[in-house]
């Protein structure tokens, strides 16, 4: 589906999407409002690229954090959720991830995860491991991962 077929689906629907984003830094956001008309359907973005972020802006709990790393399932769906409660939003996505260069041998560089939140229902997480492409490779990669999930959340809606 393409963002603007996704953005036409949301307004026929009357959902507000909001994104919590951190390494992606507001990528998916930008790819969503550079379509005419979006206001009617973008709610708004968190950009949460340091862990105080996450926690102030989208309420991802310390503890949370510290057991599992910014880079976790855990993590993205607690940012997801989180976008969700702060926002009047009915659909969330979130991005969280090592876009490079870098990573360790337990988080290599290009894992990124992501969280799905939808008004009324379970949170969806998963983990995508797109590897060593680059920065940008990854983040457009993370970008676009994103946009298909919004899009398959918009089928979970009634």
């Amino acid at each position: 589906m393409t963002v603007a077929a996704l953005l036409d689906r949301a307004k026929a629907q009357g959902v507000m999407i909001a994104t919590a984003e951190s390494c992606t830094g507001g990528m998916v956001a930008a790819a969503l409002t550079d379509i005419p008309g979006s206001s009617a359907v973008v709610e708004r973005g968190f950009v949460t690229y340091t862990n105080t972020a996450k926690q102030q802006m989208v309420e991802v709990r310390a503890e949370t954090l510290a057991a599992h790393g910014a880079v976790s399932e855990q993590v993205a769906g607690e940012m997801a959720e989180g976008a969700l409660r702060n926002s009047d939003a009915q659909l969330t996505v979130s991005v969280t991830g090592i876009a490079g260069p870098g990573g360790s041998e337990f988080k290599p560089e290009g894992r990124v995860c992501f969280g799905l939140a939808v008004e009324g229902a379970p949170t969806r997480t998963e983990t995508v491991d797109f590897g060593a492409l680059g920065r940008e490779k990854v983040r457009q990669a993370a970008r676009d991962h994103a946009l298909e999930l919004l899009s398959q959340g918009l089928f979970t809606i009634a």
